[in-house]
């Protein structure tokens, strides 16, 4: 994963990928700004990752932002890491059949 990527979590729900491509700025050149939204709501899941140019603006951004209020919330601002690998979710259609399937079978919820 690039060090000029980073983590910027414990936003406001209200922020925007724009407010963050503005307030990055100050520290370097932005060349992404992707907001976490929530599938099934659209309204954000309050992280986003913000890439830099260069390493080195990130780290600057870092110093800059770490810890300090933006929109009424202390964020927190990180190099990203890679995203972990998790095992798939254990839930009642985890058998790989369907609704339908298993009340054809006669099972019940």
């Amino acid at each position: 994963m690039s060090q000029a990527r980073l983590f910027v979590g414990n936003l406001s729900y209200q922020t925007g990928e724009n407010d963050l491509q503005d307030y990055f700025a100050q520290a370097g050149a932005v060349t992404s700004v992707n907001l976490m939204l929530d599938k099934m709501s659209g309204r954000s899941r309050g992280f986003a990752f913000v890439e830099f140019a260069t390493p080195e603006e990130a780290q600057k951004a870092i110093e800059q932002f770490h810890d300090k209020d933006f929109q009424g919330r202390k964020i927190t601002v990180n190099v990203a890491r890679p995203r972990e690998e998790r095992p798939p979710r254990n839930d009642r259609f985890s058998d790989g059949g369907d609704r339908r399937d298993r009340l054809d079978r006669g099972e019940r919820y």
